[in-house]
């Protein structure tokens, strides 16, 4: 039996926009982090996977920043990617987008010669992370207003 979604690099600018329309909804509207913070420079070029619906409508999206772009979240190592602004719409909590996009990052990592991959996790989801083999380090730290703790885990 086939899974009821499909995860993909974003290609285009309709799947960048359907991306961007799920960061919104969870980060803007049910987690109240400003709008102003929560699109980047980062976003033009970093890799997006989106998770779709068998009908189209999308479900989850993430992000991986490499080289340059990701030195500053990883401490400046050019090995160590940077998965970031992982966000799964509410109707699809529980289903595996969540674990089947961090594959997906992680799967991008590997085919730009990354040896690990690093986050920084909201506290709550510490446990969902570890399951997937990240280990947390470092101190919680506040990041747009919600507590954080960074995490990594090699390929």
């Amino acid at each position: 039996m086939s899974a009821p979604y499909t995860v993909r690099v974003a290609e285009d600018r309709a799947d960048r926009e359907a991306c961007f329309a799920v960061r919104k909804e969870v980060f803007v509207r049910e987690q109240g982090v400003d709008e102003t913070i929560e699109y980047d420079a980062y976003d033009a070029v970093a890799v997006h996977v989106l998770a779709v619906r068998e009908d189209g409508v999308p479900l989850g999206t993430g992000r991986l920043l490499h080289g340059e772009a990701a030195a500053a979240k990883t401490g400046g190592d050019a090995s160590v990617g940077s998965l970031g602004r992982l966000a799964v719409a509410r109707e699809a909590r529980g289903l595996g987008v969540g674990v089947a996009l961090v594959r997906a990052i992680e799967e991008a990592a590997r085919a730009r010669g990354l040896t690990a991959v690093d986050l920084h996790a909201q506290t709550h989801a510490l446990g969902f992370y570890e399951c997937l083999g990240y280990a947390a380090y470092g101190p919680e730290f506040p990041d747009a207003g919600i507590p954080h703790r960074a995490m990594r885990r090699e390929l």
